[in-house]
């Protein structure tokens, strides 16, 4: 270890999410290996360990022979502040080698306020900000991640994004910067291949123009880059990597457990959800083979709680087949199942007995809105008496502990649906008085709320968000109502919700207010003790941008998106279908039930056909 590390370790938080050296942790021999590859998470390690992406590609590329994947997370300000001081660059946690010394430089992207976070990483690394400034062919820097379906905002400072699922895709660029990096390939002809790769989109090759009112007359790609990058999709999840081996942290985690992803995608198409876009066609791993990774991970890694996860758990058709799987091997080894992401029109009988045999940690639901009109608005195909249902069903069963998640600012919502939250949560306290088998333990209703972001790929990419006058006013009055003792409220900050609505459609014109804001010491912004709003809207003001434009304005039919290269194969057509569908409070069936044709079934060459 570094001795400046030795002597700045005793001073910080958590010094354990600095020092590597877990079990599993991958070492090579550097003389042994042509592509180092510096794995950078844009929060911290307890977020970035967390997360099961981020693992999967850690292995996938540790796979390749000659290439060495290695791990760096954005350090806590006490860390940044201590490295800063004693000249010690951001290092990858397997070697201790300084990231600007490798040859790629990958950044996963899934939440649009990490990207302060990767401008400080850079810099930490010794990096120019910007692409433009660094004109070798090392360090690349690229970036994935759902965030990256529009990189513009990052457009300057990235040399490449990479669109869809990665365990296919960053394999081929690896191996293709191996051939340049052998063959003493310049950067420009390394970019200007890759962007042939499907999923590669190289922000360099195209040129964006304005109009005079601020949207974007054109996009022209150039040098042979393509009009449309496609997302990369992996067609067989039998087929692809799960890292049943994988990193046991030796600090605590915010998910510190065994992860089993049951499949991608999701079938029933809320019109506000990026995710449930972006991760179409399903694709499900079957049960047998999921029984298997379930057990082989727990016992490599020692973990006593398995959590089964997807976009939507209780959809997996064979998930009370799965966890008669698991059933003996969890009860023998003291092993906790949890479901997140439970559906309550399908919280069955059945289903809670499975759960009844690990302890009874609070349920989740997430009705998102309070008026049949406005949940059939969004598409979450859910009644009341479906939520009824599942919670008469949770009471009888012993539980005491609900959380209900809702959103406020959905288009079309009023203060009838406000309102109808809180009766919503005075129906939960009811129906546990009625229907609970210990009233002992006594009830905890909790209702959440968040601030609807209006995100690119979705139904309402074209809406506007609310003001957050607005949206402060509908939390009083939810707050106002809310009255019952059992029953708590949270809501989610509205100015960092604010920021995200910005970023999430912004053009490559915020470059220029990123680099000041994070100059201005905007770190971290994910996190609400080192955001501040004041940051941001100063540096909008010096750039001469109006944030409201990107998140308060209503877009029309034929506007050019900033991310309209890119294409997850569900077609602008079939969103606009369903955004003039929510107007009318019309849902439509879940993809099961009957095929909507979204063109998201997609096939080999980049093309998407109708499902």
């Amino acid at each position: 270890m570094d001795k400046r590390l030795e002597r700045i370790l005793p001073r910080v938080q958590k010094p354990a999410r600095y020092v590597g050296g877990e079990y599993n942790a991958v070492m090579k021999e550097k003389d042994a290996v042509d592509v180092r590859f510096a794995f950078c998470f844009p929060d911290t390690y307890e977020i970035g360990m967390s997360n099961l992406g981020f693992r999967i590609l850690y292995g996938v590329l540790n796979g390749m022979p000659g290439v060495w994947c290695e791990r760096a997370f954005a350090p806590w300000t006490d860390m940044e502040d201590e490295m800063r001081a004693a000249g010690v660059p951001l290092y990858a946690l397997e070697s201790g080698d300084p990231v600007g010394d490798f040859d790629i430089i990958g950044f996963s992207v899934g939440y649009e306020m990490a990207y302060t976070a990767m401008l400080n990483m850079l810099d930490l690394a010794g990096q120019p900000l910007r692409a433009e400034d660094r004109p070798s062919l090392a360090p690349l820097v690229i970036a994935g991640g759902t965030a990256m379906y529009n990189a513009e905002p990052v457009a300057d400072f990235i040399d490449m994004a990479l669109i869809g699922e990665g365990e296919e895709l960053l394999p081929e660029v690896v191996a293709l910067y191996r051939r340049a990096k052998a063959e003493g390939w310049a950067k420009g002809r390394f970019l200007r291949e890759a962007a042939q790769v499907q999923g590669v989109y190289v922000p360099s090759l195209y040129e964006v123009q304005y109009q005079e009112d601020g949207t974007i007359r054109s996009i022209t790609p150039r040098d042979g880059a393509p009009e449309k990058v496609y997302k990369r999709v992996v067609h067989d999840m039998d087929r692809s990597y799960y890292p049943a081996k994988t990193i046991v942290p030796s600090t605590e985690i915010v998910h510190d457990r065994v992860t089993l992803e049951l499949f991608r995608g999701c079938i029933r198409g809320c019109r506000f959800c990026q995710a449930g876009y972006v991760y179409r066609p399903v694709r499900s791993r079957s049960k047998d083979l999921l029984v298997e990774y379930g057990k082989e991970a727990v016992a490599d890694s020692g973990y006593q709680e398995m959590t089964l996860s997807s976009l939507s758990t209780s959809d997996y058709p064979e998930l009370v087949g799965l966890c008669d799987g698991l059933e003996d091997f969890c009860a023998q080894g003291h092993v906790n199942l949890s479901l997140p992401s439970l559906r309550a029109d399908n919280f069955s009988m059945e289903l809670m007995q499975r759960l009844q045999r690990g302890r009874k940690a609070g349920l989740t639901f997430a009705p998102e809105a309070g008026t049949q009109r406005l949940r059939d608005a969004i598409n979450k195909n859910l009644t009341e008496e479906d939520l009824t249902a599942s919670l008469r069903t949770a009471f009888s069963g012993g539980w005491s502990a609900v959380k209900l998640y809702f959103m406020l600012g959905l288009p079309t919502e009023t203060d009838e649906d406000v309102l109808a939250i809180a009766e919503m949560a005075h129906h939960a306290v009811h129906t546990w008085r009625e229907y609970a088998s210990n009233k002992n333990r006594g009830l905890r209703i909790t209702v959440s709320t968040s601030w609807f972001v209006p995100k690119p790929f979705t139904a309402f990419q074209w809406e506007p968000q609310i003001s957050r006058e607005e949206y402060e006013r509908r939390v009083r009055l939810l707050r106002q109502a809310i009255n019952a003792k059992a029953v708590t409220y949270n809501w989610h900050d509205g100015d960092t919700s604010f920021l995200e609505a910005v970023l999430a459609r912004g053009d490559r014109r915020l470059g220029r207010v990123l680099e000041k804001a994070y100059r201005k010491g905007a770190r971290l912004d994910a996190w609400s003790d080192c955001f501040d709003l004041n940051r941001w809207l100063e540096a909008f003001a010096e750039c001469g941008l109006d944030p409201a434009f990107y998140a308060n304005r209503e877009r029309q039919r034929d506007e050019i998106f900033p991310w309209s290269v890119i294409s997850c194969c569900v077609s602008d057509d079939y969103l606009w279908r369903q955004r003039e569908l929510s107007r009318q409070s019309v849902p439509t069936p879940d993809c099961r039930t009957q095929c909507s044709g979204c063109g998201a079934n997609v096939i080999e060459g980049g093309e998407c056909s109708r499902g």
